[in-house]
Protein backbone atom coordinates (compact mmCIF):
# COMPACT_ATOMS: atom_id res chain seq x y z
CA UNK A 1 0.00 0.00 0.00
CA UNK A 2 -1.24 2.71 -1.31
CA UNK A 3 -2.19 2.62 -4.55
CA UNK A 4 -1.46 5.92 -6.12
CA UNK A 5 -2.44 8.04 -9.65
CA UNK A 6 0.48 9.91 -10.59
CA UNK A 7 1.20 12.11 -14.32
CA UNK A 8 4.59 10.67 -15.72
CA UNK A 9 6.79 9.43 -18.05
CA UNK A 10 6.66 5.32 -17.07
CA UNK A 11 10.07 5.21 -18.29
CA UNK A 12 11.13 8.15 -15.76
CA UNK A 13 9.70 5.77 -12.76
CA UNK A 14 12.65 4.52 -10.08
CA UNK A 15 10.36 1.71 -8.56
CA UNK A 16 11.22 -1.78 -8.28
CA UNK A 17 9.64 -2.96 -11.59
CA UNK A 18 7.53 -0.82 -14.54
CA UNK A 19 4.75 -2.65 -16.76
CA UNK A 20 5.59 -2.57 -20.08
CA UNK A 21 1.84 -3.02 -22.65
CA UNK A 22 4.08 -5.69 -25.15
CA UNK A 23 3.18 -7.11 -28.34
CA UNK A 24 2.64 -10.61 -28.20
CA UNK A 25 6.12 -10.68 -29.93
CA UNK A 26 7.92 -8.95 -27.08
CA UNK A 27 10.25 -7.80 -29.80
CA UNK A 28 9.38 -4.29 -29.38
CA UNK A 29 6.57 -2.07 -31.06
CA UNK A 30 5.45 2.00 -30.89
CA UNK A 31 4.23 4.45 -27.75
CA UNK A 32 4.97 2.97 -24.12
CA UNK A 33 6.25 -0.40 -25.33
CA UNK A 34 8.94 1.79 -28.22
CA UNK A 35 9.71 4.00 -25.48
CA UNK A 36 10.86 1.62 -22.88
CA UNK A 37 12.63 -0.04 -25.36
CA UNK A 38 14.52 2.56 -25.96
CA UNK A 39 14.85 3.86 -22.66
CA UNK A 40 16.32 0.41 -21.61
CA UNK A 41 18.95 -0.19 -24.47
CA UNK A 42 19.51 -3.35 -26.82
CA UNK A 43 19.66 -5.56 -24.01
CA UNK A 44 16.17 -5.60 -23.04
CA UNK A 45 15.45 -6.37 -26.68
CA UNK A 46 17.82 -9.14 -26.34
CA UNK A 47 16.73 -11.00 -23.66
CA UNK A 48 12.87 -10.29 -24.77
CA UNK A 49 14.19 -12.81 -28.12
CA UNK A 50 14.64 -15.77 -25.24
CA UNK A 51 11.15 -15.37 -23.75
CA UNK A 52 9.23 -16.91 -27.33
CA UNK A 53 6.70 -14.01 -26.95
CA UNK A 54 3.56 -13.93 -24.81
CA UNK A 55 0.16 -14.64 -25.14
CA UNK A 56 -3.22 -11.99 -24.37
CA UNK A 57 -3.46 -11.59 -20.49
CA UNK A 58 -0.60 -13.03 -19.72
CA UNK A 59 3.24 -11.86 -18.14
CA UNK A 60 6.85 -12.15 -18.15
CA UNK A 61 9.35 -10.29 -16.56
CA UNK A 62 13.00 -9.02 -17.52
CA UNK A 63 15.44 -7.10 -15.98
CA UNK A 64 15.17 -2.94 -16.46
CA UNK A 65 18.56 -2.26 -17.99
CA UNK A 66 19.38 1.18 -18.78
CA UNK A 67 15.53 2.12 -17.01
CA UNK A 68 15.60 3.43 -12.97
CA UNK A 69 13.39 0.50 -12.75
CA UNK A 70 15.11 -3.01 -11.56
CA UNK A 71 12.42 -5.21 -13.66
CA UNK A 72 10.29 -4.57 -16.53
CA UNK A 73 7.02 -6.97 -17.08
CA UNK A 74 5.86 -7.38 -20.27
CA UNK A 75 1.90 -8.49 -20.52
CA UNK A 76 0.09 -8.30 -23.90
CA UNK A 77 -3.33 -6.82 -23.36
CA UNK A 78 -6.43 -7.05 -25.58
CA UNK A 79 -7.50 -5.28 -28.47
CA UNK A 80 -11.13 -3.66 -28.18
CA UNK A 81 -13.86 -5.93 -30.49
CA UNK A 82 -16.84 -3.97 -28.30
CA UNK A 83 -16.23 -6.13 -24.88
CA UNK A 84 -18.27 -9.44 -26.47
CA UNK A 85 -14.94 -11.56 -26.24
CA UNK A 86 -13.63 -11.32 -22.72
CA UNK A 87 -11.85 -8.31 -22.87
CA UNK A 88 -12.32 -7.45 -19.48
CA UNK A 89 -11.44 -10.73 -18.14
CA UNK A 90 -7.87 -10.65 -20.33
CA UNK A 91 -7.15 -6.73 -19.36
CA UNK A 92 -7.72 -7.83 -15.82
CA UNK A 93 -5.56 -11.01 -16.11
CA UNK A 94 -2.98 -8.53 -17.50
CA UNK A 95 -2.71 -6.41 -14.24
CA UNK A 96 -3.35 -9.84 -11.94
CA UNK A 97 -0.45 -11.46 -13.45
CA UNK A 98 2.17 -8.75 -13.85
CA UNK A 99 1.64 -7.98 -9.52
CA UNK A 100 2.03 -11.64 -9.63
CA UNK A 101 5.03 -11.45 -11.34
CA UNK A 102 6.58 -8.35 -9.19
CA UNK A 103 5.34 -10.18 -5.81
CA UNK A 104 7.52 -13.27 -6.81
CA UNK A 105 10.37 -11.04 -7.42
CA UNK A 106 9.76 -9.26 -4.27
CA UNK A 107 9.14 -5.80 -5.49
CA UNK A 108 7.72 -3.48 -3.42
CA UNK A 109 6.65 -0.96 -5.54
CA UNK A 110 6.12 -1.31 -9.43
CA UNK A 111 4.17 1.14 -11.94
CA UNK A 112 1.36 0.11 -14.73
CA UNK A 113 0.46 2.57 -17.38
CA UNK A 114 -3.50 2.21 -18.47
CA UNK A 115 -3.00 -1.03 -20.73
CA UNK A 116 -5.08 -1.39 -24.11
CA UNK A 117 -6.02 2.16 -24.09
CA UNK A 118 -4.07 3.24 -26.45
CA UNK A 119 -3.63 1.76 -30.08
CA UNK A 120 -5.49 -1.38 -28.64
CA UNK A 121 -8.79 1.07 -28.22
CA UNK A 122 -10.46 0.00 -25.06
CA UNK A 123 -12.50 2.89 -23.74
CA UNK A 124 -10.29 4.83 -21.27
CA UNK A 125 -12.53 5.60 -18.40
CA UNK A 126 -13.49 1.19 -18.79
CA UNK A 127 -9.83 0.67 -18.90
CA UNK A 128 -9.47 3.00 -16.17
CA UNK A 129 -12.36 0.80 -13.90
CA UNK A 130 -10.40 -2.56 -14.67
CA UNK A 131 -7.35 -1.01 -13.60
CA UNK A 132 -8.17 0.17 -10.16
CA UNK A 133 -10.88 -2.77 -9.17
CA UNK A 134 -7.78 -5.19 -9.95
CA UNK A 135 -5.51 -3.23 -8.65
CA UNK A 136 -7.12 -2.61 -5.56
CA UNK A 137 -8.27 -5.97 -5.01
CA UNK A 138 -4.99 -7.19 -5.13
CA UNK A 139 -3.55 -4.93 -2.81
CA UNK A 140 -5.98 -6.10 0.03
CA UNK A 141 -4.00 -8.43 0.63
CA UNK A 142 -0.78 -7.42 -0.32
CA UNK A 143 1.48 -3.81 1.05
CA UNK A 144 2.85 -3.35 -2.20
CA UNK A 145 2.97 0.32 -3.69
CA UNK A 146 1.58 0.34 -6.69
CA UNK A 147 1.31 3.39 -9.32
CA UNK A 148 -0.86 3.49 -12.26
CA UNK A 149 1.10 6.21 -14.79
CA UNK A 150 -0.81 8.42 -16.91
CA UNK A 151 1.27 10.73 -19.64
CA UNK A 152 -1.27 13.69 -19.74
CA UNK A 153 -4.47 14.94 -17.58
CA UNK A 154 -6.19 11.47 -18.10
CA UNK A 155 -8.99 13.88 -19.65
CA UNK A 156 -11.06 10.48 -19.79
CA UNK A 157 -11.37 10.95 -16.08
CA UNK A 158 -13.79 14.60 -16.49
CA UNK A 159 -16.39 12.59 -18.68
CA UNK A 160 -17.34 10.92 -14.98
CA UNK A 161 -20.56 11.80 -13.12
CA UNK A 162 -18.69 12.24 -10.02
CA UNK A 163 -16.16 14.91 -11.41
CA UNK A 164 -19.05 17.07 -13.05
CA UNK A 165 -20.92 17.40 -9.96
CA UNK A 166 -17.58 18.51 -8.08
CA UNK A 167 -16.74 20.56 -10.21
CA UNK A 168 -20.33 22.23 -10.43
CA UNK A 169 -20.23 22.22 -6.49
CA UNK A 170 -16.78 24.02 -6.18
CA UNK A 171 -18.56 26.73 -8.89
CA UNK A 172 -21.30 27.22 -6.48
CA UNK A 173 -19.50 27.22 -3.63
CA UNK A 174 -17.18 30.32 -5.20
CA UNK A 175 -20.14 31.68 -6.98
CA UNK A 176 -21.72 31.76 -3.46
CA UNK A 177 -18.80 33.01 -1.57
CA UNK A 178 -18.63 35.76 -4.22
CA UNK A 179 -21.83 37.03 -3.25
CA UNK A 180 -21.59 36.86 0.61
CA UNK A 181 -18.43 39.47 0.07
CA UNK A 182 -20.50 41.92 -1.92
CA UNK A 183 -23.52 41.45 0.07
CA UNK A 184 -20.73 42.02 3.26
CA UNK A 185 -19.05 44.90 1.78
CA UNK A 186 -22.87 46.73 0.23
CA UNK A 187 -24.26 46.28 4.39
CA UNK A 188 -21.06 47.63 5.34
CA UNK A 189 -21.34 50.76 3.31
CA UNK A 190 -24.77 51.18 4.17
CA UNK A 191 -24.05 51.11 8.19
CA UNK A 192 -21.52 53.33 7.43
CA UNK A 193 -23.94 56.35 5.80
CA UNK A 194 -27.00 55.60 6.76
CA UNK A 195 -27.99 53.51 9.76
CA UNK A 196 -31.71 53.16 9.43
CA UNK A 197 -30.86 52.08 5.41
CA UNK A 198 -28.87 49.40 7.35
CA UNK A 199 -31.09 48.05 9.27
CA UNK A 200 -33.56 48.01 6.26
CA UNK A 201 -31.23 45.57 4.56
CA UNK A 202 -30.24 43.32 7.49
CA UNK A 203 -34.23 43.13 7.72
CA UNK A 204 -35.24 42.28 3.72
CA UNK A 205 -32.04 39.92 3.58
CA UNK A 206 -33.57 37.93 6.88
CA UNK A 207 -37.06 38.03 5.10
CA UNK A 208 -35.50 36.41 2.13
CA UNK A 209 -33.01 34.28 3.66
CA UNK A 210 -34.39 33.19 7.47
CA UNK A 211 -31.43 31.60 8.67
CA UNK A 212 -29.28 34.80 7.74
CA UNK A 213 -28.37 36.34 11.39
CA UNK A 214 -27.06 39.99 11.15
CA UNK A 215 -24.16 41.05 12.83
CA UNK A 216 -25.62 43.03 15.84
CA UNK A 217 -23.45 45.99 15.53
CA UNK A 218 -25.16 47.99 18.36
CA UNK A 219 -24.71 45.32 20.87
CA UNK A 220 -22.06 47.35 23.62
CA UNK A 221 -18.65 46.22 24.16
CA UNK A 222 -17.32 44.08 27.03
CA UNK A 223 -16.48 46.16 29.65
CA UNK A 224 -12.71 46.55 30.13
CA UNK A 225 -11.21 44.59 33.20
CA UNK A 226 -10.30 46.84 35.96
CA UNK A 227 -6.86 47.62 36.17
CA UNK A 228 -4.87 45.50 39.49
CA UNK A 229 -4.27 48.20 42.03
CA UNK A 230 -0.82 49.20 42.70
CA UNK A 231 1.44 49.38 45.60
CA UNK A 232 2.97 47.39 47.77
CA UNK A 233 0.16 45.70 49.15
CA UNK A 234 -0.99 44.11 46.43
CA UNK A 235 -1.93 40.44 46.47
CA UNK A 236 -0.22 38.45 43.93
CA UNK A 237 -2.77 36.56 41.91
CA UNK A 238 -2.03 32.66 42.62
CA UNK A 239 -0.28 30.71 39.28
CA UNK A 240 -2.83 28.10 37.93
CA UNK A 241 -2.43 24.13 38.78
CA UNK A 242 -0.76 23.30 35.10
CA UNK A 243 -0.78 19.41 36.22
CA UNK A 244 -4.95 19.80 36.31
CA UNK A 245 -5.15 22.05 33.50
CA UNK A 246 -3.19 20.07 31.20
CA UNK A 247 -5.25 16.68 32.67
CA UNK A 248 -8.22 18.32 30.47
CA UNK A 249 -6.56 18.59 27.26
CA UNK A 250 -8.80 17.61 24.77
CA UNK A 251 -8.56 13.89 23.02
CA UNK A 252 -5.95 14.16 20.42
CA UNK A 253 -6.04 13.08 16.52
CA UNK A 254 -4.46 9.25 17.01
CA UNK A 255 -6.28 8.41 20.28
CA UNK A 256 -9.45 9.51 18.52
CA UNK A 257 -8.82 7.48 15.29
CA UNK A 258 -8.00 4.44 17.51
CA UNK A 259 -11.11 4.82 19.45
CA UNK A 260 -13.22 5.24 16.32
CA UNK A 261 -11.40 2.17 14.73
CA UNK A 262 -13.02 -0.16 17.45
CA UNK A 263 -16.42 1.47 17.90
CA UNK A 264 -16.84 0.92 14.16
CA UNK A 265 -15.43 -2.90 14.80
CA UNK A 266 -13.18 -2.36 12.16
CA UNK A 267 -9.10 -4.14 12.47
CA UNK A 268 -6.06 -1.82 11.74
CA UNK A 269 -5.87 -2.89 8.45
CA UNK A 270 -9.19 -2.89 6.96
CA UNK A 271 -8.97 1.16 7.53
CA UNK A 272 -5.77 2.10 6.57
CA UNK A 273 -6.22 0.05 3.26
CA UNK A 274 -9.34 1.68 2.92
CA UNK A 275 -7.81 4.51 3.45
CA UNK A 276 -5.04 4.19 0.68
CA UNK A 277 -2.80 4.50 3.69
CA UNK A 278 0.98 2.69 4.02
CA UNK A 279 1.34 0.67 7.09
CA UNK A 280 4.56 1.96 8.20
CA UNK A 281 2.08 5.46 8.60
CA UNK A 282 -0.27 3.95 10.56
CA UNK A 283 2.28 2.43 12.72
CA UNK A 284 3.57 5.63 13.68
CA UNK A 285 -0.15 6.97 14.18
CA UNK A 286 -0.49 4.26 16.56
CA UNK A 287 2.76 4.68 18.55
CA UNK A 288 2.46 8.17 18.65
CA UNK A 289 -0.23 9.84 20.77
CA UNK A 290 1.19 12.65 19.74
CA UNK A 291 1.38 12.33 15.79
CA UNK A 292 0.32 15.19 13.90
CA UNK A 293 -0.50 14.02 10.09
CA UNK A 294 -1.40 16.14 7.01
CA UNK A 295 -4.52 16.98 5.97
CA UNK A 296 -4.99 14.87 2.89
CA UNK A 297 -4.36 12.01 5.40
CA UNK A 298 -6.83 12.85 7.82
CA UNK A 299 -9.53 13.14 5.19
CA UNK A 300 -8.18 9.81 3.68
CA UNK A 301 -9.34 8.35 7.36
CA UNK A 302 -12.75 10.24 7.28
CA UNK A 303 -13.76 8.44 4.27
CA UNK A 304 -12.31 5.15 5.28
CA UNK A 305 -14.60 5.29 8.79
CA UNK A 306 -17.17 7.15 6.68
CA UNK A 307 -17.59 9.55 8.80
CA UNK A 308 -20.23 12.68 8.87
CA UNK A 309 -19.19 16.29 7.52
CA UNK A 310 -19.37 16.70 11.39
CA UNK A 311 -17.40 14.32 12.46
CA UNK A 312 -14.82 14.63 9.75
CA UNK A 313 -14.79 18.49 11.44
CA UNK A 314 -14.31 17.27 14.76
CA UNK A 315 -11.17 14.86 13.86
CA UNK A 316 -9.75 17.78 11.32
CA UNK A 317 -9.87 19.94 14.36
CA UNK A 318 -7.56 17.24 16.35
CA UNK A 319 -5.28 17.60 14.03
CA UNK A 320 -5.35 20.83 13.43
CA UNK A 321 -7.26 22.09 10.72
CA UNK A 322 -10.47 22.99 9.66
CA UNK A 323 -12.36 22.95 6.24
CA UNK A 324 -12.02 26.23 4.50
CA UNK A 325 -14.17 27.53 1.73
CA UNK A 326 -11.12 29.02 0.36
CA UNK A 327 -9.86 25.60 -0.18
CA UNK A 328 -10.70 23.66 -3.26
CA UNK A 329 -9.87 20.59 -1.09
CA UNK A 330 -11.66 20.91 1.35
CA UNK A 331 -14.38 21.81 -0.87
CA UNK A 332 -14.28 18.63 -2.68
CA UNK A 333 -14.19 16.43 0.33
CA UNK A 334 -16.88 18.43 2.22
CA UNK A 335 -19.13 17.09 -1.78
CA UNK A 336 -18.05 13.71 -1.24
CA UNK A 337 -18.53 13.26 2.60
CA UNK A 338 -22.53 15.11 1.86
CA UNK A 339 -23.35 12.63 -1.05
CA UNK A 340 -21.67 9.72 1.10
CA UNK A 341 -19.07 9.34 -1.73
CA UNK A 342 -16.78 7.33 0.70
CA UNK A 343 -14.42 5.22 -2.20
CA UNK A 344 -10.81 6.73 -1.80
CA UNK A 345 -10.19 5.64 -5.41
CA UNK A 346 -12.70 7.25 -6.87
CA UNK A 347 -12.39 10.65 -4.75
CA UNK A 348 -8.66 10.70 -5.80
CA UNK A 349 -9.59 10.58 -9.75
CA UNK A 350 -11.44 13.56 -9.22
CA UNK A 351 -8.53 15.10 -6.73
CA UNK A 352 -6.39 13.98 -9.81
CA UNK A 353 -8.09 16.01 -12.49
CA UNK A 354 -8.08 18.58 -10.56
CA UNK A 355 -4.03 18.71 -9.84
CA UNK A 356 -4.90 18.66 -6.18
CA UNK A 357 -3.14 16.48 -3.68
CA UNK A 358 -4.40 13.15 -3.19
CA UNK A 359 -5.79 11.07 -0.20
CA UNK A 360 -3.45 8.90 1.48
CA UNK A 361 0.32 8.21 2.14
CA UNK A 362 3.43 9.42 -0.02
CA UNK A 363 2.21 11.27 -2.92
CA UNK A 364 1.83 15.03 -2.84
CA UNK A 365 0.26 16.09 0.75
Amino acid sequence: MPFEIVRNDITRMSTDAIVNPANSSLLGGGGVDGAIHRAAGPELLEECRGLGGCRTGEAKITKGYRLPAKYVIHTVGPVWRGGGYGEKELLSACYRNSLRLAEEARCESVAFPLISAGAYGYPQEEAMSVAVDTITAFLETSEMTVYLVLFGHGAFITGKKLYRDVVEYIDDVYAETRVSARRAHVRESLWRRDEAAGLDFDQRLAAEEPEYTSPNLNAPSAPMAAAPSEGLGKKKSALPNWKELLKRTDEGFSPALLRMIDERGMTDAQCYKRANVDRKLFSKIRSNPDYKPGKTTVFAFAVALELTLAETKDLLRRAGFAISRSSKLDIVMEYCIQHGVYNVYEINEVLFSLDLPLLGSGFRG
